[in-house]
């Protein structure tokens, strides 16, 4: 009973953080949460722990996320960006995708 309603929880607060993102974005990291919510809470409990060591959000982030970046890619299949050598991180600065 209390899985659908934490799902339903989840899903809206992502939609609250993403609305910003495009679309397309925005699904694929749903339905990269929604495939492995476990990892997702991982992480952000890692996150938090970085910014009460007082990081801003991004800092955090930046440190946390390589950790998991095999676990990631995994989720995403062939979707997920990557920079050549010498190129531009596939990244912009407020985390969507570059294209």
């Amino acid at each position: 009973m209390f899985g659908k309603a934490k799902n339903f929880m989840m899903r809206k607060l992502l939609e609250k953080q993403l609305k910003d993102v495009p679309e397309d974005q925005k699904e694929m990291i749903m339905t990269m949460v929604e495939k492995d919510p476990k990892l997702f809470e991982k992480i952000a409990v890692e996150i938090q722990a970085e910014m009460k060591l007082g990081k801003d959000q991004m800092a955090a982030a930046m440190k946390v996320m390589p950790k998991y970046q095999a676990e990631l890619q995994k989720l995403m299949g062939n979707k997920m960006p990557t920079a050549s050598q010498g190129q531009r991180p596939p990244f912009n600065p407020n985390g969507t995708i570059r294209k």
